[in-house]
């Protein structure tokens, strides 16, 4: 298939471990892909660099990086300074659940696919390893995908828009041997709550408990860069 004759897909590009992964299981199905960050007052903006390092390594036709500030609104220990990144697995939704934060992503990724004249998005959401986030489930996705049916001109005029969750029901050790299968180096990604300046993890966050546990359980060396936390 010619360059011209590809399909393309916007594809939400965290710099995180599932988001890459997606990355690669969508240019591994023939899409010309166009990633979309977000910097949206995150603590973890370090995340960004990732973001940046890993669409180039995968040669991406565009990357662009959209600003958005949920920081204003706060709510969440990943906006507002004053709450403090858990460091205990936690009960219910945690407080590192960022009000709204996958329907901005996903609108902003229909609005730029609108203009690529793109139908697919792919997005890293999981329902299983998923810190208890409702914006990660099925059924948000679901409606999300009704929505934009609804709202866009493409989907007014009878295209179908889908938005791709390959790892919606995959274990983290399952989306890590399917990454390396694709070739993804994942000492370039980076998933932590909480990083230093330098972008090391700290190792104690729920995304870095999932991470460590995803890498022990598929018997991979974790290549992560963590903060001594002895």
């Amino acid at each position: 298939m010619t360059g011209s004759e590809q399909k393309k897909a916007v594809i939400l590009l965290s710099g995180g471990l599932d988001s890459t992964t997606v990355l690669a299981i969508a240019r591994d199905m023939g899409f010309q892909c166009y990633a979309l960050s977000v910097q949206y007052g995150q603590r973890h903006e370090v995340e960004l660099e990732a973001a940046s390092r890993i669409a180039r390594q995968f040669g991406v036709v565009e990357h662009k990086v959209c600003h958005i500030n949920l920081d204003l609104i706060g709510g969440s220990a990943l906006t507002d300074p004053e709450i403090a990144v858990p460091t205990e697995l936690s009960e219910g939704i945690p407080v590192t659940y960022v009000p709204a934060r996958n329907t901005l992503f996903l609108s902003l990724a229909l609005g730029w696919a609108e203009v690529l004249g793109s139908t697919d998005i792919f997005i890293g959401v999981n329902a299983v390893d998923y810190s208890g986030y409702p914006d990660c489930r099925p059924e948000f996705i679901r409606e999300f995908q009704r929505l934009a049916a609804l709202a866009t001109k493409c989907g007014v005029e009878g295209s179908t828009i889908t938005i791709h969750t390959p790892l919606i029901d995959w274990s983290k050790d399952s989306i890590i041997r399917r990454g390396m299968e694709l070739g993804v180096d994942y000492s370039q990604t980076l998933s932590c709550y909480n990083p230093d300046k330098n972008g090391l993890a700290c190792g104690v966050c729920d995304a870095c408990r999932l991470r460590r546990k995803g890498f022990e359980q598929a018997a991979v060396p974790d290549p992560t860069r963590y903060q001594d936390c002895s």
